[in-house]
This record gives structure tokens, C-alpha cells and sequence, in this order.
């Protein structure tokens, strides 16, 4: 036989079950993290860092930078220059007669050229670096602003589903109001206050819808294409 004190423990643990689980289900639709998901989020971050313009712009930058090292290496040759003099072998001069005669190759050393070199070509790796770093920089400012359109997006989601679903009871009641009223056991008063609160339930859906549309056109900017197009 079960005594006083077991009774007393079993009527406490099913009353903390309860509690438990009607605090689980409250939270649950009170929360917008169940709508959130990390895969899709990096799915577009990713698509925002391959699509948005302003980032194509730094990888054009890199790629000019890196040109113009291959350019200040190969410069190296500037600096040098060749020159050749041809004298046929009737020329005469004062000094020497046959001095001159036939061909004569010369080359030219510009020093202040090559020891201008090697600033140029450490300045040049140094602009690669600069743009790389801003083009980090950039993906991160740009992954950060993603994330909080994204999560705009998915607040605005989550509000529509409350507004729809306090519409659809509102709707529900309505009906039996008005079915009261139409028979005369409901007064107009009471008719007409249960019929602006359904009326304010349409516009609170209606502008539920509108922020969601804005949220989804804003992250849609950063994407440069539509959510439907990313699985």
C-alpha cells in the first residue's frame, strides 16, 4: 500500500512533469531560434560573398596589385640599355682613323634604377597585401551583415506566424459571435468590440506581411539573387 509520504511525491513529480512540459511547448512557440538554421546561413553567406559587387571589385584590385609585382621584378631590365654604332670602313676620324671601323656595341647601366628597384617591388607586394586585408575586412563587415538581415528575416517569419495564427482564432470566434448576434443572444456592443478586434487582428497580419517582404528584400540585396533560388 502506498503510505501518505509516496503519495504526496508521486502527485509532485506528475504536477512538475506538467509544468515542465507546458514550459517546453510555451517556449516553443515563443521562440524564433527553432527557425534558425546554420547551414542556411552560411549557404548565404557564402552566395553573398560570391555575388555581391563591391567584393568583386577588391578580387579586380588584388589581381592589379599582383600584376604590377610581375611588372616591378621584370623592371629590373629597364635599367639596362644597349646601343650599337656602325662605321664603315672608309670612316676617318682625327684621333684614329680605324678606331671606329665597323660595328660598335655598348651598354648602359641606369643606377638609379636598380637601386630604385627593389623599394618598387617591396612597394608593390605591400599594395597585395593592402588588398587583400580590405578584402577580408570587407567579407567580414559583409558576413556580419548577412547574419543580421538574416535573423531580421527570420524575426519577421516568425511574427507572421503569430499574426496568422491569432487571425485564424479570432477567425474561429467571429463566426460564433456573429452567428450569436444574427439570432439575438449576443448583444451589438459586444458584436461590434469583437469585431474590431478581428479587424485589428487582418491589419496586424497585414503588416506582418509587409515587414517580412522588407526583410526578405533586404537580405536579398546582399545576395544579389532570391532566397527561392538558395537550397
Amino acid at each position: 500500500m502506498l503510505n501518505k509520504s509516496n503519495i504526496i511525491l508521486i502527485l509532485l513529480f506528475l504536477c512538475f512533469y506538467h509544468t515542465s512540459s507546458a514550459q517546453e511547448n510555451v517556449s516553443s512557440k515563443e521562440t524564433m531560434l527553432y527557425n534558425v538554421s546554420d547551414a542556411y546561413l552560411q549557404q548565404l553567406i557564402d552566395t553573398a560573398k560570391k555575388n555581391y559587387p563591391r567584393l568583386q571589385v577588391y578580387d579586380k584590385r588584388i589581381e592589379n596589385a599582383q600584376t604590377e609585382v610581375k611588372r616591378a621584378k621584370a623592371g629590373w631590365f629597364d635599367a639596362l640599355s644597349f646601343s650599337y654604332l656602325y662605321s664603315p670602313n672608309n670612316a676617318t676620324t682625327i684621333v684614329d682613323p680605324n678606331l671606329l671601323n665597323g660595328y660598335q656595341v655598348g651598354m648602359f647601366v641606369n643606377v638609379g634604377s636598380m637601386l630604385r628597384r627593389p623599394a618598387d617591388i617591396k612597394k608593390a607586394k605591400t599594395d597585395v597585401e593592402i588588398s587583400k586585408a580590405e578584402k577580408a575586412e570587407y567579407e567580414l563587415n559583409i558576413t556580419a551583415l548577412v547574419k543580421q538581415r538574416y535573423y531580421l528575416y527570420i524575426q519577421a517569419l516568425s511574427v507572421l506566424k503569430l499574426k496568422a495564427q491569432a487571425l485564424m482564432d479570432v477567425e474561429s470566434t467571429m463566426q460564433q459571435v456573429k452567428y450569436k448576434f444574427e439570432k439575438g443572444e449576443e448583444t451589438l456592443e459586444s458584436y461590434n468590440k469583437d469585431l474590431v478586434s478581428y479587424e485589428d487582428r487582418i491589419q496586424g497580419k497585414m503588416e506582418a506581411e509587409s515587414s517580412l517582404l522588407i526583410a526578405k528584400s533586404n537580405l536579398e540585396e546582399l545576395l544579389g539573387t532570391n532566397l527561392e533560388n538558395i537550397k
